[in-house]
């Protein structure tokens, strides 16, 4: 029997809901935790396996298929990502760690089918193929790391007190080894075509290219040998190699006379995030390392200020990729799919364009100030009890900015779904 041909829009689409619905679990998540109000455990899986597995990584997967003219194992695959989601969720709902295992290996092995398309890619691409092949396969290979310490974790296979550092080597392959290295990979192609500029340094590319894997790496072993001195180093490396993305991007938007897009704002907000959140991580490091008399951290570091740091990640930086990305490719393949003719697909690529560029400033600043704000919430607690008048203040000011960043894209791709070509 013929599979039905699923198109990579729906991958587009599929992953911002599920990005959206984890997004809506945080907020509520967030709110009861400042309110003094409890909520179920498992609804923290829920936001972040649905925000990482079901959105960023459906997201990326859809980027990575756009272009091809094969569908034949799209519902195989669509199929694969979404039940393999859906069935961690159950299972982390359920308490049953044999269908987490068995849905995690589920998505594992539909990744993995897409290793060759990848590396389809990185052939086409602008850079030389040697450093952007190894940087798409050590992705790939975090991605297997990070995937397979959850699997040990689900099927009980990591002694009790290891798990802090099990968590520690499960989290950071896979947001930090493989969504993150994706991003800046695909980045270093799509960003120069979106502002219509060539990319601003090569050899800063390729220097990218060695110090963020080099780095990962040294900080999984720092990880697993509970090394600090390992752990510092392999920050400063890390450091390195996104100051030098970040300056490539941002000289390559100077160069195309700093353009002032969705696409590209989001685009750029998100790089300065990234920047921030490598810097705040490795002064979380310094942070415990630094000698008090008690032997604790130097800085006093509890939840909320942990919720505020993986949040500059996950919100400042992937979020706003997503955006920009998505503001970027579903009006131009709504346009291709919906406008045969080159005359018809001019214009309606302009009316979507318009769409995606309503609100613009709003949008971006206040995903940006949103995310601030929730590393506000945090300071303030260092000087004010939660139940104080300027951390509501802050609560209600950042939640508010987020939804409402959230509320107007989700309206605009509603808008980009419901439009027709002019006839």
């Amino acid at each position: 029997m013929k599979l039905p041909r699923v198109h990579p829009l729906l991958f587009l689409i599929t992953g911002l809901v599920w990005l959206m619905l984890a997004s809506v679990i945080g907020v509520a998540l967030f709110l009861a935790m400042m309110l003094g109000h409890s909520l179920p455990a498992v609804l923290r899986h829920f936001h972040v396996h649905g925000a990482l597995v079901g959105g960023a990584v459906q997201v990326i997967v859809g980027m990575m298929l756009a272009g091809r003219e094969r569908s034949n194992s799209h519902p195989v695959l669509f199929a694969a990502i979404n039940v393999g989601t859906i069935g961690m969720l159950a299972g982390f709902l359920g308490g049953h760690a044999a269908t987490v295992a068995v849905a995690g290996l589920l998505v594992l092995l539909a990744l993995l089918s897409l290793l060759g398309e990848a590396l389809r890619l990185v052939r086409t691409s602008i850079l030389s193929p040697p450093f952007h092949l190894g940087f798409f396969g050590l992705a790939f290979l975090a991605l297997l790391v990070g995937l397979g310490m959850g699997e040990a974790m689900a099927l009980r296979l990591i002694p009790y007190e290891a798990i802090g550092q099990a968590r520690l080597a499960h989290l950071h392959p896979t947001v930090l080894g493989f969504v993150t290295l994706t991003i800046v990979g695909a980045m270093h192609n799509l960003f120069p075509t979106i502002v219509n500029a060539r990319l601003n340094n090569l050899l800063l590319a390729k220097l990218t290219f060695a110090c963020l894997p080099a780095g990962i790496v040294l900080l999984m072993a720092g990880f697993l040998l509970t090394q600090p001195a390992v752990q510092i180093v392999a920050g400063l490396v890390i450091l390195t190699g996104t100051l030098l993305y970040a300056a490539n991007i941002g000289r390559t938007w100077i160069k195309a006379g700093r353009p002032r897009t969705a696409v590209s704002d989001h685009l750029t907000q998100g790089t300065v995030f990234l920047v921030i959140c490598v810097v705040t991580g490795l002064l979380v490091e310094l942070n415990y390392l630094w000698p008090t008399p008690n032997m604790q951290s130097f800085v006093p570091f509890g939840k909320l200020h942990l919720i505020a740091y993986t949040h500059l990640a996950l919100v400042g930086f992937m979020l706003h990729t997503a955006f920009g990305a998505l503001s970027y490719l579903l009006p131009i393949t709504l346009a291709v799919e919906r406008a045969p003719s080159n005359k018809r697909r001019g214009p309606y690529l302009e009316e979507l364009t318009q769409i995606v560029e309503q609100w613009r400033p709003v949008q971006v600043g206040a995903l940006s100030l949103g995310t601030v704000g929730l590393v506000l919430v945090a300071t303030l607690v260092w000087q004010f009890n939660l139940g104080s008048l300027p951390v509501h203040l802050a609560t209600w000011a950042s939640i508010g900015l987020l939804v409402l960043s959230l509320t107007l894209f989700a309206g605009k791709v509603g808008l980009l779904l419901t439009s027709r070509p002019p006839q």
